[in-house]
């Protein structure tokens, strides 16, 4: 196995992947939130827990994202 790079270029370069992917996941995730919530017609109260269940996956797509984007980014075949 290949030591991975790690240089400020390549750690930048992941961090602005990683911000990039995180922040469209957020989005989609947002609007079906949104979507389901208005579609019940939720109370502010049910929202704040259908916010908490969609708050779990959405932490694993944005550990997931950031892992892609730091593996991808110091992968020395991407160099």
């Amino acid at each position: 196995m290949q030591q991975r790079i790690k240089t400020f270029k390549t750690l930048s370069r992941a961090a602005s992947a990683a911000a990039f992917l995180s922040v469209q996941a957020l989005i989609c995730i947002g609007t079906v939130y949104w979507a389901v919530a208005e579609t019940l017609g939720l109370s502010p109260m049910s929202a704040l827990v259908l916010g908490g269940i969609f708050a779990v996956p959405t932490i694993f797509v944005l550990i997931t994202a950031i892992r892609m984007a730091f593996d991808a980014e110091t992968d020395p075949a991407n160099q």
